[in-house]
């Protein structure tokens, strides 16, 4: 895993993530562009079986558990309003509250939890597909992901009633 290891404490971090599914449920994959001054690292990673929401989570708890310090300046850029609303709104730590009685994602939300306890980032919704350049890489990313052999299991779906 990429370790930030040049991060000093309240440093600002820039993160933009997005999720792709070739049907939904179908190939997945997800991308992500972190940014810190002048510093770059992209991440990505295609799944055989998934879901284009999955994918949008999956892709800030990857974020968030790239970073090795803790104590950052983060902002999220997503185009996943079920992401930025569940956070943002609140309701993810409502459905926690009731354990997650009916809420699809379970397994990811919970992982969620975790590093976010930890990192508390800000999030921003960005309108997909319009022309942000960094949103547009990250959608590259993803379905390039989604498209390159070999793709990985997505257990928490294959293993869930949901699907």
């Amino acid at each position: 895993m990429f370790s930030l290891f040049w991060l000093r404490k309240m440093d600002k971090v820039i993160i933009y993530t997005d999720g792709a599914s070739q049907g939904n449920p179908g190939r997945g994959g997800y991308g992500i562009v972190m940014i810190s001054g002048d510093r770059r690292k992209e991440l990505s990673h295609g799944f055989k079986l998934t879901t284009n929401n999955r994918m949008e989570l999956l892709s800030v708890i990857v974020a968030l558990e790239t970073l090795k310090k803790t104590g950052l300046d983060i902002t999220i850029y997503s185009d996943s309003k079920y992401v930025v609303d569940s956070v943002s709104k609140g309701w993810v730590f409502g459905w926690h509250k009731k354990g997650f009685k009916g809420k699809k994602n379970e397994d990811l939300w919970r992982r969620f939890l975790k590093i976010y306890s930890i990192h508390k980032p800000k999030f921003v919704w960005v309108k997909g597909h319009a022309d942000n350049k960094e949103n547009e890489r990250c959608d590259e990313l993803a379905v390039e992901a989604a498209n390159t052999p070999p793709l990985t299991a997505d257990f928490g779906y294959e293993s869930s009633k949901e699907n």
